[in-house]
């Protein structure tokens, strides 16, 4: 008898969490840069499995999401690249929940079975672009386009060949830099190390911290959150240890 009402009571108790899980869960919204890409799809089902809630995520270049968020667009995680005094100045974001998540370096990558050229000081990076026939990145023209894009822009300009380069670059937005190089339209293709994908593709390496420092990302929860307590799981998560497993398996050093 009395074990079977222990049995019933572990029963109800098991009932009554399940439900108080569901009751509970909701919808979680987060906007990031294309560089998050990866580790946002590993952890997304790892996330709503554990904690009930329902990530949905938007991710776009590093710019125009920059711009969302200082605009006031309704996400409840904005995670941003530096510099983000103007997030923090928008008033949409609160400052005291500022959360390093990873850093992710700049790579140059060709296709499958090439020689992979010497990149290992800044004047063997400026021969190999220089001899290169095309090369592409991501475009970051006009401050809305893909924070890689301007990072190589930087690069360029620091190695003193930006103009010299013009005619053999092909900026893209919107469409696979890695076909790009499989397909042979290009000999080069320079990207974050979280968007390299492609099994028809060889990472030559990353860039020298001389020329190319790597892209912080950061993580804040809204001050305007429409669920504010899944937000803060969410953040929690994503500075967790299960968050920098996921970044490492994307090319990215967690910041923690």
């Amino acid at each position: 008898m009395k074990n079977t009402l222990l049995a019933t009571f572990v029963l109800a108790s098991g009932l009554t969490l399940c439900g108080s899980k569901s009751a509970s869960a909701e919808e979680v919204t987060l906007i990031a840069p294309g560089g998050m890409r990866c580790p946002i799809d590993r952890m997304t089902p790892d996330f709503n499995r554990k904690t009930g809630h329902v990530l949905k995520a938007t991710i776009g270049s590093g710019g125009a999401t920059h711009q969302q968020v200082v605009r006031g667009a309704a996400f409840d995680v904005p995670i941003v690249q530096p510099p983000y005094q103007d997030v923090i100045a928008s008033g949409n974001v609160t400052p005291a929940t500022e959360t390093p998540l990873a850093s992710v370096a700049i790579m140059v990558v060709v296709r499958k079975g090439e020689p992979k050229p010497d990149i290992s000081t800044p004047d063997a990076v400026k021969r190999m672009l220089l001899a290169a026939k095309a090369i592409s990145y991501p475009d970051g023209a006009g401050g809305l386009g893909g924070a890689a894009g301007v990072s190589f822009d930087k690069t360029q300009t620091q190695l003193g060949i930006l103009d010299e380069m013009k005619p053999k670059v092909k900026r893209v937005q919107g469409v696979s830099l890695m076909q790009l190089l499989t397909r042979g339209d290009i000999d080069v293709a320079i990207t974050f190390a979280s968007e390299i994908n492609d099994p028809g593709v060889d990472v030559v390496g990353q860039l020298p911290r001389e020329i190319s420092t790597p892209t912080a990302l950061v993580g804040f929860i809204s001050s305007r959150a429409k669920a504010p307590e899944a937000a803060k799981a969410l953040l929690s998560y994503l500075s967790s240890s299960d968050g920098a497993a996921a970044y490492r398996a994307c090319g990215m050093q967690p910041a923690r």
